[in-house]
């Protein structure tokens, strides 16, 4: 007869830690397999059964045994508080499910989730848990990138040229020129710093890689205010303008709160568009602060777009009614502002001025035709994101022509 395996818990407890070392040894068992527990705590017959009953394995007592002397049969399947519970998905992106449970709240994705009601997660909080919604392939990539390029303000940028060109000084109208535009950019940014971190609290944690990305785009776009601002005061001027026209623009972003609307009117147009206004900004900076601050806000930019584009194309082809929507809210924003002025004319003024770099007709001249050919660009870079969707190239002219006239 073989002898059943025996766990001696000398004085311990089931209450002071024992019952880990039962479950330890249970679980190396298979069902119907039968473990002798022995020990001399006073309770440990009770506890031991009351331990068994919880878990669906059957306990008793050897009567006349001293120390106590306690036999488990190991049951088929645990009972108790892990009845019903059922994992998160898989770590990796590859466990990743269509459509998580509510009720996982908080719980890692993986972690295998006791049945019950959420607790302290607010029910409808993470109203974002569509997979088709929220997620790109190109999540992970994008993250990894974000992670390994953040930059500190403070050491990335030489504000000790801050006053000066490569001619010297940057001359008072054109340092003007460069406040009004930071001005500007520092309003759009602010835009942009709000909508992602609205968006991002209502996205269930099953998708982290997305929060974790959004969450970087959030800490970029508050980095951009920031060195905007410190650009825009570097010499002394006071900030330039801000439009009813402009902040009207941003205030229909800020009111929509649809996630894939939200997306579209944000990244793919918007910010797409900043994509080749700070690229414009870089090639006619006057001094060498103005191009770093663009060129590595542009970088920044290029991921928001990047996951703007990849998401919103992936959502598409799985619901192409998504490309209707798109389109109508491209509609209503531009009947809501249509009796507006558009961009701020001093921003407009202030591109041609930093374009031409001199006050002289021609150089004027050529200031506006720079201008007219950043315009042309903006547009042809909405049409190529608008085709990645999925639109008709005939479709994509049509929406972007609607784009707001205050580029963001």
């Amino acid at each position: 007869m073989i002898p059943h395996p025996t766990l001696d818990l000398a004085g311990l407890g089931m209450d002071e830690g024992a019952h880990l070392l039962v479950a330890r040894t249970v679980a190396g068992l298979p069902p119907g397999a039968e473990l002798e527990v022995t020990g001399r705590s006073p309770a440990l017959a009770v506890h031991v059964a009351a331990w068994g009953r919880a878990r669906g394995h059957r306990v008793w007592r050897v009567e006349g045994e001293h120390p106590t002397r306690c036999r488990i049969e190991v049951g088929a399947a645990e009972r108790g508080r892990w009845t019903g519970a059922r994992r998160a998905g898989g770590p990796g992106v590859e466990g990743i499910v269509g459509e998580p449970d509510p009720t996982w709240g908080l719980a890692a994705r993986g972690a295998l989730v006791e049945a019950g009601e959420v607790g302290d997660v607010p029910p409808g909080l993470f109203d974002l848990r569509s997979r088709d919604v929220v997620w790109a392939d190109i999540v992970p990539r994008l993250y990894a990138q974000a992670a390994a390029s953040q930059w500190d303000p403070a050491t990335a940028i030489d504000w000790g040229a801050a006053a000066d060109g490569p001619g010297g000084q940057v001359p008072d109208d054109i340092e003007g020129a460069v406040v009004q535009i930071m001005t500007y950019l520092v309003e759009n940014e602010q835009a942009a710093l709000v909508i992602p971190a609205r968006l991002l609290g209502r996205i269930h944690p099953h998708f982290r890689e997305v929060v974790a990305l959004l969450a970087v785009q959030v800490a970029d776009e508050a980095r951009h205010v920031e060195v905007f601002s410190r650009r825009a005061a570097s010499r002394g001027q006071p900030l330039g303008t801000s439009s009813a026209g402009g902040r009207m623009s941003l205030s229909t972003l800020l009111r929509e709160p649809d996630f894939a609307l939200a997306s579209f009117l944000l990244s793919v147009l918007g910010e797409g568009t900043f994509l080749s206004l700070l690229g414009f900004l870089d090639r006619h900076a006057p001094d060498p602060v103005t191009r770093q601050v663009c060129r590595l806000a542009r970088q920044d930019e290029a991921r928001h777009v990047a996951f703007g584009v990849a998401h919103l194309e992936r959502h598409a082809e799985r619901q192409p009614e998504l490309r209707g929507r798109l389109r109508a809210a491209v509609e209503r924003r531009h009947d809501s502002l249509a009796h507006t002025a558009g961009l701020n004319q001093d921003v407009l003024d202030s591109l041609v001025v930093l374009a031409a770099g001199e006050w002289t007709p021609e150089a004027v001249g050529a200031g506006f035709r720079a201008v007219q050919r950043l315009q042309a660009e903006m547009d042809e870079g909405r049409r190529h994101r608008l085709e990645r969707i999925g639109f008709t190239a005939a479709e994509s002219a049509e929406i972007s022509g609607l784009h707001t006239r205050n580029f963001m």
